[in-house]
């Protein structure tokens, strides 16, 4: 059984993407989100057992994963729909922190990796280092 871990929207998430995903989205968004902080309480599972996230980089007792989700109320699929988290993954403190949350229609540039990792240094000081 995995352990149920702390989840915190990080505020350059909450400015950056989740407002846009809540206004075009409304009360499905609340939906979403909701859905979205459970997986993130029992990420070791959704790591674990699917397809769905993947562990990016791993340093110290930090991971960086990469997760797909769909927006409630829509046909696409976590995987079609484009839709990614970027959560740092604290193993110590039991926290799951959502640094960024995004659709395909946001990436700069044709390198989707290369882009949220620029994000993460520029924003994130603590994990500029490791991406």
């Amino acid at each position: 059984m995995s352990s149920k871990y702390a989840v915190v929207i990080e505020s350059f998430a909450e400015r950056h993407f989740i407002k846009f995903f809540a206004k075009k989205y409304k009360k499905n968004w609340d939906l979403t989100m909701a859905a979205i902080e459970e997986e993130m309480q029992r990420i070791d599972a959704l790591i674990g057992q699917t397809n769905i996230a993947e562990t990016i980089i791993s340093e110290n007792d930090v991971r960086i994963v990469k997760t797909e989700f769909r927006v409630v109320g829509t046909q696409d699929s976590r995987h079609t729909s484009g839709n990614r988290c970027i959560v740092a993954v604290h193993d110590k403190v039991q926290t799951a922190r959502v640094l960024l949350v995004y659709g395909k229609t946001d990436v700069r540039g044709s390198r989707e990796t290369d882009w949220w990792k620029g994000l993460i240094r520029n924003n994130y000081l603590q994990y500029r280092a490791w991406v």
